[in-house]
């Protein structure tokens, strides 16, 4: 059901979205612990050129509703199937960033690629994140549970913290902005610290190879090089491979947060494919 820029799913939870301009559909899904607020440079930049730009809320997140269940990769991929049928979106373009981009590929592995021309994973968390028997290199349970702890005991400190590795911040020479520090602080106390806690086992642990494979439209992956959060060899090298008609393209330099720090290069790369 929609209502204004509310839409409530079978199992009552309201996902808040945004939805500018005209033209072709591009569905934005953002990352841990943020809102659909993160991809605001990019929304801008295409609602002023022609494309029409949606961005919601993942449940718990922001100005959605917070349950105290489904924060899981199933249910995030059937609230955005729920929003694109709501909206009655043909021929979109589905964008996710980080945790948006294990929900893009769970989307396209659960519901299939029919209202969907293409796909774009930004830092995504796509195959896994965590170390498994089949991915040695990936990043240790301990790192994760660290990051639960973090939460649990001083969520305001940590997330302030973790603006310094996620944007970059924390390199020699680095431009820190404390306003886009702020912005990522506010956009994450907005959430619900269940939903936020829950959803690290969500982007860590979620085993997506078999939805890479289901992604059978042309695919852009983007990842930045100095990626301190999702690393790029276990990840977007890995999704790139998985993939079928995908493409990777390497931002030198840039940390976990380019969709902010190198905005114009993530702009420009998103209009050519869009274009292409």
């Amino acid at each position: 059901m929609n209502q204004g820029n509310v839409i409530v799913t079978q199992d009552k939870t309201r996902i808040f979205y945004n939805d500018w301009g005209q033209g072709q559909p591009v569905v934005f899904s953002h990352g841990w612990p943020l809102n659909g607020d993160a991809f605001e440079d990019q929304m801008l930049f295409l609602a002023s050129r022609g494309y029409r730009v949606i961005a919601h809320d993942r449940r718990g997140h922001g100005r959605s509703s917070q349950p105290g269940f489904g924060n899981d990769m199933d249910h995030y991929a059937d609230d955005l199937a729920a929003l694109t049928e709501a909206l009655n979106l043909k021929d979109a373009v589905h964008v996710g960033h980080s945790t948006g981009g294990g929900e893009v590929a769970r989307y396209i592995g659960r519901h299939g690629t029919k209202r969907v021309a293409k796909a774009v994973l930004i830092g995504a968390v796509t195959p896994i994140m965590a170390k498994t028997d089949w991915n040695p290199a990936g990043v240790p349970l301990s790192v994760f549970d660290g990051i639960r702890a973090g939460v649990q005991a001083n969520r305001a400190q940590f997330y302030k913290d973790l603006t310094l590795p996620f944007y970059g911040y924390n390199r020699p020479g680095a431009k820190v902005s404390e306003a886009v520090r702020d912005t990522f602080w506010l956009q994450g106390m907005t959430g619900s610290i269940l939903a936020q806690y829950e959803c690290i086992k969500a982007f860590s642990e979620t085993d997506l190879r078999e939805d890479l494979k289901r992604m059978t439209v042309p695919t852009l992956i983007i990842h930045g090089d100095d990626d301190q959060i999702v690393p790029l060899e276990t990840t977007g090298r890995e999704a790139a491979k998985l993939a079928p008609r995908s493409k990777l393209e390497i931002v030198a330099g840039a940390p976990h947060g380019l969709c902010t720090t190198h905005k114009d290069r993530i702009n420009e790369l998103l209009l050519a494919f869009l274009q292409a």
